[in-house]
């Protein structure tokens, strides 16, 4: 179920199945690099303001799904205009930062993004550019992101499946109106 808060900016509205905390694992695979099973946390969060704050960590996990090390962080700011045009301005751990375009879908929570322009540092490795969908499938979160560098045309390289991780805290929230002995609310 996709809950819309009441102090978030009606501009967002559209964007609204990305709130919240995600949890969850995929694969990453690209040319030159291990391939391996990652777990990941992502946070879409609000201020009230005309974007969403984005915040992603990956890590590397063992056969047995224990976290080994890191391996990608980012972070950045969504924003969705009238005409359900996404941009993205996206900053990562690699000293990559990228200016991302694309559009929600009509009638589905699905977004298609492709990088617009990339700068990086100089001790970032090689990127050129890349593509992302995100939908919002069964109540899960899921993504797919293709990575292109001089040497590799694009190609899939990571995707995961997250699950929406509700903090118990909010479930208290309405315990307020519980009889004390928890018993009466049955009869």
């Amino acid at each position: 179920m996709i809950e819309i808060p009441s102090d978030l900016h009606p501009d967002l509205v559209p964007l609204a199945f990305l709130l919240g905390r995600w949890e969850g694992a995929g694969v990453f695979d690209f040319p030159g690099d291990e391939k391996c099973n990652f777990g990941q946390e992502v946070i879409f969060g609000h201020d009230g303001r005309d974007f969403l704050e984005y915040v992603s960590h990956t890590w590397v996990l063992d056969s047995d799904g224990k976290k080994v090390r890191p391996l990608e962080s980012e972070t950045g700011y969504w924003r969705i205009d009238k005409d359900r045009k996404v941009e993205v301005v996206m900053a990562r751990d690699q000293g990559v930062v990228e200016v991302w375009y694309g559009e929600l879908a009509d009638q589905k929570p699905q977004i298609d993004l492709a990088t617009d322009a990339v700068a990086r540092t100089g001790a970032s490795g090689p990127y050129s550019g890349g593509k992302r969908l995100y939908g919002y499938v069964n109540s899960d979160l899921m993504w797919v992101g293709e990575k292109a560098t001089p040497e590799v045309e694009l190609r899939p390289y990571m995707s995961a499946q997250l699950k929406k991780v509700v903090d118990p805290s909010e479930w208290a929230k309405d315990l307020g109106d519980l009889p004390d002995d928890g018993i009466a609310f049955f009869k």
